[in-house]
């Protein structure tokens, strides 16, 4: 393990410590879209997959996507802690390739888009027949976080509409500045264009820009969800025929946020995504009260490139110029009397800011 991603378990661990202290524990889970590339009429075993994921002691799992050949790792709800959470998909990253390769997939692709990933074009008016068009398909590939927050007898804080409203504001007013943490390559910023460069549309559901509500890409959902349907429908006796006949609504357990901005990549951090969520956690537990009620549109646009365009900062810049992610850090650490010393005085958060940053300088041109 690289010394930023050390570094960042460390902190990660005073951060719970921080949130547990308080009386709350943070629950954080992710979902990670990828496809593969492999030889015509070749079936992959997701079963085989996840049995080889669970004897690793990873909380996670594959199930097939919308597009053709596009997979999605979903963390399973084991309770498991933010950091153990980190470290599963961590793992994931680096080994679903080779998991992959042991069935004969020739590629793994563990990234913002799969280009010509398949082909066709929706009918108009229908959301999954297709019309005898063909046309290139640019498949985009997520990375989403869910979040929700515990007391420490296990009530879902997000039942409260406003602690639930006030998490959504934070990661609103944090996401901008940053999107270099959830958006790490050049090519995630395409994936965000995709609707709008190639008339993709009513093909593809991927957020644009930062944007709250119900469905927007930071959803807060509580008791409906995505689809307008109700959340936590938990069936409790079937009939004869499977078919069920009574369910119960316990919509308190699966409240949370989603953030749907990032991008898959096989430099997706998520240890910084960790730190990022749970940053936003401590802000509403601590500060909830004072937060104002902003509306989501006055949040703007994504950038469109790690690098400055023209008069608008890119990621990088808008990351650097921003100190709301090391001071936060620092801020909590202090309270648990975990922040180090170090011979250039250097705060923890903003060693970990500096580390991070450096893997996006441009090389020197030598003369």
């Amino acid at each position: 393990m690289n010394s930023l991603n050390r570094l960042s378990e460390a902190i990660i661990f005073s951060l719970q410590d921080y949130i547990n202290k308080r009386g709350f524990r943070a629950l954080i889970h992710f979902e990670l879209e990828g496809c593969y590339q492999k030889p015509i009429g070749k079936k992959i075993d997701y079963k085989q997959v996840n049995t080889q994921l669970l004897a690793l002691g990873i909380d996670g799992e594959l199930v097939a996507e919308y597009w053709s050949n596009q997979w999605e790792y979903v963390s399973i709800f084991n309770g498991q802690s933010p950091l153990k959470e980190a470290q599963n998909l961590h793992r994931a990253i680096y080994l679903l390739p080779k998991l992959f390769a042991e069935q004969g997939v020739t590629k793994t692709l563990i990234k913002p888009v799969v280009w010509a990933g398949d082909y066709g074009k929706l009918a108009a008016g229908c959301e999954n027949i297709f019309s005898g068009e063909h046309r290139a398909v640019h498949i985009p590939n997520a990375v989403q976080i869910n979040v929700s927050v515990q007391d420490l007898i296990g009530n879902n804080l997000l039942v409260s509409s406003s602690f639930a409203e006030c998490l959504q504001q934070n990661f609103l007013r944090t996401s901008l500045a940053c999107c270099l943490i959830y958006l790490p390559e050049e090519e995630a910023f395409e994936r965000l264009a995709l609707k709008s460069k190639y008339g993709l549309a009513e093909e593809l559901c991927s957020p644009v820009d930062i944007s709250g509500g119900h469905q927007g890409s930071i959803a807060l959902y509580r008791d409906i969800g995505k689809h307008n349907q109700k959340m936590g429908v938990e069936p409790l006796i079937y009939d004869d025929k499977n078919n069920v006949i009574i369910s119960e609504n316990n919509w308190h357990k699966t409240s949370r946020i989603e953030h749907r901005l990032g991008a898959s990549s096989e430099h997706y951090n998520p240890y910084l995504n960790v730190i990022f969520a749970l940053l936003n956690v401590i802000d509403a537990i601590d500060d909830g009260e004072h937060n104002e009620h902003v509306k989501s549109e006055e949040y703007g646009q994504l950038p469109s490139s790690l690098h400055d365009q023209q008069h608008n900062a890119g990621a990088i810049t808008l990351f650097a110029n921003n100190d709301w992610f090391s001071r936060s850090i620092d801020k909590a650490l202090s309270a648990t009397n975990d922040q180090s010393e170090n011979n250039t005085q250097t705060s923890t958060g903003q060693l970990l800011k500096d580390n991070y940053l450096k893997q996006f300088q441009r090389p020197g041109i030598i003369f």
